[in-house]
């Protein structure tokens, strides 16, 4: 594996980390809107 390799492992692995970071820093507020749905009865096995 020459070079090129290496760096595109560590640039991935950058990604990577950087993504999981990003995702524990933002404040992501859950979805306030209640939704219900009827489902018939047909649908459920006997």
């Amino acid at each position: 594996m020459g070079r090129v390799g290496v760096v595109l492992i560590l640039l991935f692995l950058l990604l990577v980390v950087g993504g999981g970071v990003a995702l524990m820093a933002v404040d992501i507020p859950p979805p306030t809107e209640r939704i219900e749905k009827e489902v018939p009865e047909d649908r459920f096995a006997r």
